[in-house]
């Protein structure tokens, strides 16, 4: 069973994909004993987003490295994930072309996409014309319905990509968890800044992130230490207007971490789950003054994740 796309943030609409695609194998005869069922699942993921290759510069930001998608992919039900590089000659490829070039060779007994799917130069195939191609290919073609969301003011939204980066970019990470099923996570490295929040009793790691991080703020977060701990975080992002700052960053403060705790100087991995959002950034008159709403920072964030971080995450 073959499912094809991007998957960026792997959220329920595609682990929907997924779980049908895991019925279908698991019902197909022929397994051997000690097999998952009786088909493999493979989940063909392009990477980076097409859009990036035909239209430079004007990509969405990521929301989910390939090697976290995989790992996601896996999770929600994949035997295996294989990267699809989107080449200008790919892209190009007529839809019969394109299903000649990476689907045939996999030899597939079915495909499992949602109704909006697209595929081929200018996005000139659809599910009907997969599901035309399949017929003289030999695979069948099963389209999931689109999934619906609703979120903590309980209106309804669909389960995409884009909706994840909207609710992300205007804070809501609550609402993103609930389309992803999951907290939205970011990665990376701990990189050098400027040491303003050890000076006042608030020491952070600067985090070079690999995948979009929220909206300008402060947030309660669950981080994970390259050695697996997982501790409390409020996690800054945004410019310091405080401190003039101009450079936007993700800074995070590791709550009951002290600094000769972390890892030695910098370059270790830090991961941060963006559980709720505690305030808007604010310019303060002084650093008495930031220092004491950063405490109350502190303070919230740890009621918050008491009470909605996943059970173990500090």
């Amino acid at each position: 069973m073959l499912a094809i796309g991007v998957f960026d943030g792997v959220h329920r609409g595609h682990a929907a994909l997924l779980e049908r695609a895991r019925a279908l194998a698991d019902a197909h005869p022929g397994g051997s004993e000690g097999d998952r069922g009786g088909a493999r699942v493979v989940a063909l993921a392009f990477d980076p987003s097409p859009r990036a290759v035909l239209s430079p510069g004007s990509a969405p930001p990521m929301l989910t490295t390939f090697e976290d998608r995989a790992d996601l992919l896996l999770d929600a039900g994949a035997d295996e994930v294989l990267r699809l590089e989107p080449t200008p000659e790919l892209l190009a490829l007529s839809p019969g072309a394109f299903v000649e070039r990476c689907l045939v060779p996999l030899r597939p007994i079915a495909v499992v996409e949602g109704p909006d799917f697209r595929f081929g130069a200018g996005r000139a195939g659809g599910v009907d014309t997969l599901a035309e191609l399949g017929r003289h290919r030999g695979f069948a073609v099963h389209v999931v319905p689109p999934m619906e969301v609703a979120l903590h003011d309980q209106s309804l939204v669909p389960a995409r990509s884009s909706v994840v980066r909207w609710l992300l970019a205007h804070g809501r990470v609550a609402d993103a968890a609930l389309v992803l099923g999951r907290p939205h996570e970011v990665g990376g490295l701990v990189v050098p800044g400027d040491r303003r929040g050890r000076s006042i009793g608030f020491p952070t790691a600067n985090l070079a992130c690999q995948a979009m991080p929220p909206g300008d703020g402060v947030y309660a977060c669950v981080a994970t230490l390259e050695d697996g701990r997982r501790v409390p975080a409020a996690v800054n992002v945004g410019e310091r207007p405080t401190f003039g700052g101009m450079e936007r960053r993700v800074e995070a403060h590791l709550i009951g971490i002290e600094p000769e705790d972390d890892a030695p100087g910098y370059g270790w991995a830090l991961r941060l789950a963006f559980i709720s959002r505690l305030r808007d950034q604010v310019r303060f008159g002084g650093v008495d003054e930031l220092a004491a709403q950063l405490a109350r920072d502190v303070a919230r964030a740890l009621d918050i994740l008491g009470r909605a971080a996943p059970a173990g995450a500090c």
